[in-house]
């Protein structure tokens, strides 16, 4: 364009156009990724609400650990005012096929005990390129993977013990489904490392091998044989089993409290049949080699493959059933007492 051109009314329109237009998409553009900002913002505050505990509940920490299997995601929830030169209990906290960790712990609502009790959960999660559905892989020995996951939740258990406020002789492990069955599997590897176990509609270690054993066990239609520590070196072990579970069969439950009570040397004590309020009637039974309790056996009437009174919102939950969480719980707490009782 010449000098005149330049000049000219119509040129000058031209170019004040231009420059109104310019501005005007570039601020459109920013208007534009502010708003797309704010959306995706939203949209993670939607997913990760349900998940964090509100302001003061205490703070829900994700994690890594790496070991064997590869590397496993976990949140930790601890609970507030708990000091880093303190030592707290730790409840390990086995989700089953299908949910999160996450799920999980809304689903037990044990947050809500560890704010009371002031212990610390961790909720290890298993990664999907392991298993499609999210079950923990506790019956795949021959193939040495159950070996190789059990040692990497033990990898994720020292991580948290190094760098929270954790006592390390108060650990204890629960679990549901595949979860229990993978809590019972690392109290048999390890047993002195754990001062309780807790199987919610599990199977007993040493039920299986392989996937097909393993449906067969679930069944109820295998044998458990593990090679357990004999002679009281055993944690104490509370099975919750409903006796409408279609997924794994009740049998399974029993058979696990007799494993126990066999390796540990105990009796089966008069079974006791409880109510409590309008939940649903459980039948409990103690096994005691002494007056030690080597494991009980809670056996929940109408109870399907679900977590006992756990929240109706969730999947793999029934709030009809008696609370399982209290009784986990409870369980652990009288666990720990006796472990501290016997080292005093």
């Amino acid at each position: 364009m010449s000098r005149r051109l330049r000049k000219s009314p119509l040129a000058r329109a031209l170019q004040r156009a231009t420059a109104a237009t310019t501005a005007m998409t570039r601020k459109s553009l920013a208007a534009g990724t502010r708003a797309v900002g704010k959306a995706v913002a939203q949209t993670v505050d939607a997913i990760a609400a349900p998940h964090r505990p509100p302001p003061g509940a205490g703070d829900w920490i994700a994690g890594q650990a790496l070991g064997p299997a590869g590397v496993r995601r976990f949140h930790l929830f601890r609970p507030p005012g708990i000091r880093h030169d303190e030592r707290r209990p730790l409840l390990v906290m086995l989700h089953g096929c299908g949910q999160t960790a996450a799920q999980f712990a809304h689903s037990t609502r044990m947050n809500r005990i560890a704010r009371r009790e002031r212990l610390l959960v961790l909720y290890p999660e298993q990664d999907r390129s392991a298993n499609p559905q999210g079950c923990w892989n506790w019956y795949d020995t021959r193939s040495r993977h159950a070996d190789a996951e059990a040692e990497t939740l033990m990898a994720a258990i020292d991580q948290v013990c190094l760098l929270y406020a954790v006592d390390r002789e108060a650990i204890a492990l629960a679990g549901i489904s595949a979860g229990a069955s993978m809590a019972a599997l690392l109290a048999a590897r390890h047993p002195d490392r754990f001062a309780a176990v807790v199987m919610h509609c599990g199977v007993p270690p040493g039920s299986a091998h392989s996937a097909a054993t393993a449906l067969a066990a679930m069944g109820g239609r295998r044998t458990a044989n593990a090679n357990l520590a004999p002679d009281g070196g055993l944690p104490p072990l509370l099975v919750i089993h409903g006796q409408a579970d279609r997924v794994v069969a009740p049998a399974n439950g029993r058979a696990a409290a007799e494993l126990w009570a066999a390796a540990s040397g105990a009796r089966a004590g008069e079974p006791r049949r409880m109510q409590r309020g309008a939940r649903r009637p459980m039948t409990v039974t103690d096994y005691r080699a002494g007056r030690r309790l080597a494991a009980q056996l809670v056996e929940v009437e109408g109870l399907g493959h679900a977590w006992s009174g756990g929240d109706a919102r969730q999947l793999f939950s029934d709030p009809q059933g008696p609370d399982a969480s209290g009784m986990v719980w409870r369980f652990v707490a009288a666990s720990l007492k006796r472990r501290a009782a016997t080292q005093a």
